[in-house]
């Protein structure tokens, strides 16, 4: 399994809630990504972010755990992709002033040390020159 993309939280709880914010651009790419035996990855910081959205009473704990099931499948389309050192790194090669928030800039990192684009809608990381797919 290779990982072709990146996807932001947001993506990863619209696509797992099937909510309609979530762009048919977007649902189509992750689709297309696990029919092809191939994943989505999503970074470690987007569990967190999950916690803190449940916390402010943005979305249910259940987004959380369905999110976490899905990842423990064999045959997943998404897979974690933890924040480690590279990536640390590869936050340094984007511009802060264009992606001021340190979620995204994980994020957008993630994408760079797996030289895949990102699923996102945020315009910080669309700005930012990185590949992205919304």
């Amino acid at each position: 399994m290779t990982i072709r993309a990146v996807a932001d939280t947001h993506a990863v709880i619209w696509y797992i809630l099937a909510d309609k914010r979530l762009s048919a651009t977007a649902r189509a790419t992750i689709d297309t990504i696990g029919a092809d035996g191939d994943q989505v990855a999503i970074s470690s910081l987007s569990f967190a972010e999950m916690v803190f959205l449940i916390e402010r009473g943005r979305i249910d704990l259940t987004t959380l755990d369905q999110t976490l099931e899905l990842l423990d499948r064999s045959n997943s389309v998404f897979v974690e992709a933890p924040i480690d050192r590279i990536v640390v790194l590869a936050m340094r090669v984007i511009d802060r002033t264009l992606v001021p928030e340190l979620p995204d800039r994980l994020i957008a990192a993630t994408a760079l040390r797996h030289n895949v684009p990102v699923i996102s809608r945020d315009r910080s990381i669309q700005a930012s020159g990185l590949a992205t797919i919304w």
